[in-house]
């Protein structure tokens, strides 16, 4: 098992401990020699699973390690989210020895006690809903017979890596130590699948490219989030839009990928709710677009809400590229070829940065970003943009899932080592994952010593719901910088005044808490004072925290959020609102 975890590249497991998964880790785990792979604990089994998923999106691929039943149930949420993002997270369980399985009940299973039998595969049907490939490694049936749990394990480790999907493994805690038939990795990664691309085709899809781009003034490459595991397609296309000087844009759900201050970059793209200055160019020049990897199955915020303003969706002059083949090699074969091919460069020229104020009336301005203006969601973007601007260092971006994360799309990113300056979980598989991320990310920072700081920005209910995990970057002596919006409410989704709602108490002294971690905070209520700070947390080892009394209004959201509050509105039938979203889309 260390073996394959290694091979795949795991050199990190998150986990939470118990006496199903002892011997899990007393083999797994570094050993009084070094030897083994480093097990980092985890506040609880939910966020060690959110870990793993941002280990997988970092690494290429997660580890995560319980206890049986009780342990591995809350991973749940976690599994959950891998299967939405597309994530080969593999989720490791202790569970009882063989010989234990039989009609006593025995603890952590889940067992009433008018039961007349003992249920042993709660845990198993609970990822298998999930659609995940799920197995309890067994051992030898009969003396003499080959004990293949390696292999299988290797099998299933492998199933996750090539469809880029989780799954649930778990080994009988007598198995651990048992003998197993050897087996021999193969030399690389590339040697796990059954040789190149099996899909034919490729010559007329390039052949059918090149005849449009011959037609074409002014193309595009549209890109999409199933890139983000394959570092050798992600190359190829850049270099075919150098090469022939095509620019591209990204959807929501692929920002961070890609570095958005280089010239060729449009930006994230989602109909009326972009806020970068390539949507003019995107919505009113291109005549030609070559779509890639994007989702097989559209969701819903990933094409303007359905809104009907997303102009890539409705594109006629479109080729679809989603990739059908095992590790995208059918599209690595396409623009290998593309490359090869003599296309005259196109004129491009980057748009202005005043260009988006002429197309979306109710942007704000840049005015909002200056020296005394309150600091709040309406203008965090564009602060956080100066900064990053005036600073060679990348900022990776952890937005938690809610106002922070709408507001995020504002945000210009640059290209991280690290393959993501944007991470979150954009389909909304999970939430409360901001600061698992993050400690990741913190971690593969320090570990890499490269020149970036993890950035979350986060809610009161985000903050709260996950805030045990700030113990981890205190003992793994990493830095973080916390934007906390602080306005005391769940407030995206918000539609009463009930308790429910109110998730923090005005009398909670987030700067106490932060600093028994042995971290830094300061409230910050102007931009000039939360620049100034921003810029000596970057400099602060360990944790940063920065509060914003954020405001509870609409003048004060995201542009972002005030557009999709103003479509719901309309699609409610409020007049006002109707006349103003017709405006805005006529």
């Amino acid at each position: 098992m260390s073996d394959v975890i290694r091979f795949f590249g795991g050199q990190h497991i998150y986990g939470v401990g118990g006496d199903f998964a002892a011997n899990l880790i007393a083999a797994l785990g570094v050993n009084e020699h070094g030897e083994g792979i480093q097990i980092n604990p985890s506040s609880n089994e939910m966020h060690a699973g959110f870990s793993a998923c941002a280990q997988a999106e970092v690494d290429g691929m997660g580890f995560c390690l319980t206890t049986y039943m009780v342990g591995s149930l809350p991973c749940t949420s976690a599994a959950a989210l891998a299967v939405t993002e597309g994530l080969p997270v593999v989720f490791i369980s202790g569970a009882p020895a063989e010989s234990e399985v039989n009609q006593v009940a025995i603890h952590h299973t889940i067992h009433p006690n008018a039961s007349w039998k003992a249920e042993y595969d709660n845990a198993l049907e609970a990822f298998s809903a999930l659609g995940m490939r799920v197995e309890r490694l067994q051992g030898q049936r009969v003396e003499g017979h080959p004990n293949i749990a390696g292999q299988r394990f290797y099998q299933i480790v492998s199933e996750a890596y090539k469809n880029k999907q989780p799954v649930f493994i778990e080994v009988p805690r007598d198995q651990v130590f048992a003998k197993t038939q050897p087996i021999k990795l193969p030399s690389t990664l590339d040697n796990i699948c059954c040789g190149s691309n099996i899909l034919a085709g490729t010559e007329l899809i390039v052949d059918n490219i090149l005849e449009k781009l011959a037609q074409a003034k002014a193309p595009m490459l549209y890109l999409g989030d199933r890139l983000k595991h394959n570092e050798k397609l992600k190359s190829l296309i850049i270099s075919f839009a150098d090469k022939f000087n095509i620019p591209y844009a990204t959807t929501w759900f692929a920002k961070g990928l890609f570095d958005e201050y280089a010239p060729l970059c449009l930006g994230a793209y989602n109909g009326i709710f972009t806020q970068t200055t390539g949507r003019e160019y995107i919505e009113q020049q291109v005549d030609y677009v070559i779509d890639i990897a994007t989702s097989i199955f559209p969701q819903d915020s990933n094409i303007a809400f359905g809104t009907g303003t997303h102009k890539i969706e409705r594109f006629d002059n479109k080729t679809l590229l989603k990739g059908g083949s095992l590790l995208e090699k059918d599209l690595i074969a396409i623009f290998e070829r593309l490359l090869e091919q003599d296309i005259i460069p196109f004129d491009f020229t980057a748009p202005s940065q005043r260009a988006l104020t002429t197309l979306a009336p109710q942007i704000e301005s840049h005015e909002l970003a200056k020296g005394d203006d309150d600091i709040d969601f309406n203008n965090l973007a564009q602060t956080l943009n100066d900064l990053q601007a005036q600073d060679a260092s990348t900022y990776v971006y952890l937005p938690e899932v809610g106002n922070s994360y709408f507001a995020s799309y504002s945000l210009k990113v640059r290209q991280s080592i690290l393959g993501r300056s944007w991470l979150t979980n954009p389909w909304y598989g999970a939430m409360g994952t901001a600061l698992p991320y993050a400690r990741v990310v913190a971690q593969r920072i320090k570990s890499q010593q490269i020149a970036e700081r993890a950035v979350v920005i986060i809610g009161d209910g985000g903050f709260h719901f996950q805030l045990n995990e700030l113990i981890h970057f205190l003992k793994d002596k990493s830095d973080v910088t916390i934007v906390y919006m602080r306005n005391n409410v769940f407030h995206l989704g918000k539609s009463g005044d009930g308790a429910i709602y109110h998730c923090n108490d005005s009398e909670f002294d987030v700067h106490s808490l932060v600093k028994a971690y042995q971290g830094d905070s300061k409230t910050c209520t102007s931009v000039r004072e939360f620049k100034t700070y921003f810029k000596a947390c970057s400099q602060q080892a360990g944790i940063s925290l920065i509060e914003v009394p954020a405001k509870p209004i609409e003048a004060r959201q995201s542009n972002e959020l005030k557009l999709l509050n103003l479509y719901i509105k309309s699609q409610n039938g409020h007049a006002e609102a109707v006349k103003a979203w017709r405006a805005l889309t006529q």
